[in-house]
């Protein structure tokens, strides 16, 4: 039995059980990944399937070095809070707007939530797995639900809790949870500690807390008195960041700083910075574009804006160009293969199929080399043969439509994502790449650089529009 069940509710889990007595999950790298991974855990346990490990997954060249599981023995491969799916996946649950790479005759009815383990936690299980405080604190930190619940940008960069016997409990509880947050992601890639903390943790943010300030006591990990001026010393530096500019209620900077000592980034330093500012555009030269609203600002302009259309819009404006630029299959295997290892998925055709699936297109006679091509994919990049490398090129998909399968977000968050696939070349380059300042950006870097100026170009007109119409 190989079915993907998504999230309509787990209703075949007995039959699940027959056939999978163990199961692993994959779960994406933030506190929302995480405690859906704990939720899901403790529902398969709670229905007799035993939980033997945890793998973290994340978009982009990390993507396709999970570990390999083709569900055909007696283990469940389980993916949570994750938007791409695999055709390995048995289970697959996610909250996000758009879902791609489910294998194809599969149910795809996603549920569309503040958060994954509100699903899990309150409505695909018959008993509530977290207290409702937890999730009402995990759905708040993952949809920056923020003015809602009276929240600073100090509450949330914060890895310091002490109980405020002025607050409330509820209050307290929250700021608690805003520092598990802060101390998951700060050691997040560390080795197998995110993977230990779910098999390790009960169904709260408390026993998450404890799990994690046992670990830094076991490898001497920086402490939260530490971390918290590395955060506050890098939001000082950024004030004077020479990639970062501020007018017109728009905050738009190029990467991300000095962010080597632990702790410091915060996604949120820019509206501290900045706090009546109403967007920030960050364009980052691994080739992401993020546009988010501030999520502390109560009178924003624009107040009903929707990011993910505006997106849509600015893309638009090179569609001419995009459509006639094709990227060849070689070079996605590639650079989506950049960081796997010998027992990792790898990008296989499946995936390419799954993510594009009508929208390849083949060159050069490809189509007639077509379950050729098929077989090749099984093969980890590095092992193709140059002439193997000459046949994948004859299949491949337009930038316009490889832009629009891996980008999304919603509302007051979204992403244009797989620039850098457009400014790679078919091959590996030879000898190690260094950057020279002296020398202009590649291709890509320009044209995100672009896209970011157009973003900021639209949304100062969508704020005057609106000013207009106020005035009116």
């Amino acid at each position: 039995m190989k079915r993907v069940i998504l999230e309509t509710g787990l209703r075949d889990i007995s039959a699940l059980k027959k056939r999978y007595p163990k199961a692993e999950i994959y779960f994406h790298q933030d506190l929302d990944g995480v405690t859906t991974a704990i939720a899901m855990k403790r529902y398969l346990e709670d229905n007799g399937i035993d939980v033997v490990d945890a793998h973290v997954i994340q978009y982009g060249e990390k993507e396709f070095a999970v570990k390999k599981n083709d569900a055909q023995g007696d283990t469940m491969p389980v993916l949570v809070d994750f938007a791409h799916g695999k055709p390995m996946f048995v289970i697959h649950t996610d909250h996000h707007d758009k879902q791609v790479g489910a294998e194809k005759g599969a149910s795809k009815s996603f549920r569309q939530a503040r958060s994954n383990v509100e699903t899990i936690s309150q409505i695909i299980s018959p008993r509530d797995l977290f207290p409702s405080t937890d999730v009402l604190l995990i759905s708040t930190v993952d949809s920056a639900d923020f003015i809602k619940q009276n929240v600073t940008p100090e509450d949330v960069v914060n890895y310091l809790f002490r109980y405020d016997k002025e607050k409330s409990l509820q209050k307290n509880k929250m700021l608690m949870g805003f520092v598990v947050n802060k101390l998951l992601l700060a050691f997040k890639n560390k080795k197998r500690f995110l993977e230990n903390l779910v098999l390790d943790s009960e169904p709260s943010l408390l026993s998450i807390l404890g799990n994690i300030k046992s670990w830094m006591k076991q490898n001497n990990a920086p402490t939260p008195e530490e971390l918290q001026y590395n955060a506050d010393d890098y939001a000082g530096s950024m004030k004077d960041f020479r990639n970062l500019e501020y007018s017109d209620g728009i905050i738009t900077q190029y990467g991300g700083g000095d962010m080597r000592k632990p702790g410091s980034y915060d996604r949120y330093t820019p509206f501290r910075t900045y706090p009546e500012a109403d967007f920030l555009i960050m364009a980052w030269p691994m080739g992401l574009l993020q546009v988010s609203c501030n999520p502390f600002k109560k009178d924003r302009s624009l107040k009903g804006v929707n990011l993910g259309e505006i997106s849509k819009s600015v893309l638009k404006k090179w569609e001419s160009q995009l459509k006639d630029r094709v990227v060849p299959l070689s070079t996605i295997k590639w650079i989506s293969e950049t960081a796997v290892g010998p027992e990792s998925v790898g990008f296989t055709f499946k995936d390419f199929d799954a993510l594009y699936g009508e929208r390849f297109m083949f060159m050069d006679n490809g189509e007639q080399m077509l379950e050729q091509i098929k077989n090749m994919m099984d093969i980890p990049f590095t092992e193709l043969s140059e002439e193997q490398r000459q046949i994948l090129d004859k299949v491949g998909v337009s930038a316009w439509d490889l832009l629009q399968s891996m980008s999304g977000g919603h509302k007051c968050i979204t992403n244009i994502s797989g620039l850098n696939y457009l400014g790679r070349s078919k091959r590996p380059p030879m000898g190690n790449y260094r950057y020279d300042p002296t020398k202009e950006d590649a291709p890509y870097i320009r044209f995100l650089k672009s896209l970011a100026l157009e973003f900021k170009k639209t949304l100062k007109e969508k704020i005057k529009e609106s000013q207009v119409e106020v005035s009116q």
